[in-house]
């Protein structure tokens, strides 16, 4: 079975409970996601947070919007999102990260919609990096359950259990790989960041985010872009943003 997973916590060192602020119309960054993800009706929704206490409001906020919860280790995210699909009973992982408003509707379609079966690991590459390292925010990534368990029982290395999927495009020859193409107009583009680790990447995201929606609704990549590139203030401030918190 396949479902997708929404990796939540709301202890970020940098923007604390980031994800259950007001960022449109009263409605939160999570709100937003777990609305969008609704979307694809045949799949169950899972929040995979942690069982600190204060995580507490997200198992309510799951509750409230009739969405799966699972809670389990707060650093060993591998390990979280491991026993979560167990739990469920899941094979095949869609995984979410919480702090990604933007999340292209249309790539998850895409992804969602390919025969996965003859591989381990799915996801969108960006100008040669594997999406989830950049700082676009617009994609999800597709894994099986036994590449996870594979990964686990190959290291013990934190950086690999802190970021579920590393391990896996780190050793292409020992998964099975298949990377997406993006749209031609990210090609070469370093200058956008639509995640949000920062006060100041969610001040921009959440301007960026009202002015989009209000005069279009839901709108692809290449909207995005052209909106930024006639808007190139957003832009300077994201290329300040990605200059401080490249990892």
């Amino acid at each position: 079975m396949k479902s997708f997973i929404i990796q939540a916590r709301l202890g970020s060192s940098r923007l604390p409970n980031k994800i259950v602020l007001p960022f449109y119309n009263n409605a939160t960054i999570l709100d937003i996601l777990i609305d969008k993800l609704k979307a694809f009706h045949q799949y169950d929704i899972i929040l995979a947070t942690s069982s600190n206490k204060e995580n507490d409001l997200l198992e309510s906020i799951a509750l409230d919007k009739h969405i799966k919860c699972f809670r389990g280790c707060e650093t060993d995210v591998l390990n979280r999102f491991i026993s979560a699909a167990k739990y469920y009973d899941i094979d095949e992982i869609i995984r979410v990260c919480s702090d990604n408003p933007m999340l292209d509707m249309h790539s998850i379609q895409k992804l969602v919609d390919i025969d996965s079966a003859n591989y381990d690991y799915i996801s969108y590459s960006v100008n040669g990096m594997p999406s989830i390292k950049t700082h676009f925010g617009f994609w999800t990534e597709y894994v099986k359950l036994n590449a996870l368990e594979k990964v686990a029982h190959s290291t013990n290395d934190d950086i690999y259990h802190e970021h579920v999927t590393n391990y896996i495009y780190g050793h292409p020859n020992d998964f099975k790989i298949k990377w997406l193409e993006v749209p031609n107009c990210l090609y070469g583009r370093n200058d956008i960041r639509m995640t949000i680790d920062t006060l100041e990447d969610f001040k921009i995201m959440s301007n960026i985010y009202t002015n989009l929606v209000e005069e279009r609704g839901d709108v692809e990549i290449s909207e995005i872009v052209n909106y930024l590139d006639n808007n190139t203030d957003y832009l300077d401030s994201m290329k300040k943003q990605i200059d401080k918190n490249t990892k």
